[in-house]
């Protein structure tokens, strides 16, 4: 199931010599959308100080489809593509009304921010996490 994650603009500050949104960017409007995703699997920001588990990206895959000019509106969409013990497999689209600019699929452990290292999901983001899967997310 496909969840509005993120709103935004693209500021002239945000762009590169050739005009358009430099990947920082990119990155940062994911970034932005991976905690709006992750809380609509149960995960609560408040968990980083109370019990001291977090998430660790792994991995990112971005495919760039088109350039994102300064002042156009955006929007990103996200979906979870797997669940697994200790991760989460999530895809991004990256839109404006002309279509799809940019994919982002990432892969985030569940983690203990002391021991540093991967923990298994809690029951409620697996369960809340299946209920957001969506395997034909950008195919």
């Amino acid at each position: 199931m496909m969840v509005r994650t993120y709103q935004g603009v693209v500021y002239p500050a945000q762009c590169d010599a050739m005009g358009h949104m430099n990947i920082q960017h990119y990155v940062a409007a994911f970034d932005q959308a991976s905690w709006h995703l992750l809380a609509a699997c149960g995960y609560d920001a408040g968990w980083i100080a109370s019990r001291r588990e977090g998430w660790a990206d792994v991995r990112h895959e971005i495919d760039y489809r088109r350039e994102t000019r300064a002042g156009e509106l955006f929007v990103i969409d996200s979906a979870v593509r797997r669940v697994g013990g200790r991760s989460l497999t999530a895809w991004h689209r990256l839109s404006t009304s002309a279509g799809p600019h940019a994919e982002m699929l990432a892969v985030s452990v569940y983690f203990d921010l002391e021991q540093r290292r991967a923990r298994e999901l809690p029951a409620i983001i697996r369960e809340s996490a299946l209920r957001l899967i969506e395997t034909g997310a950008g195919d």
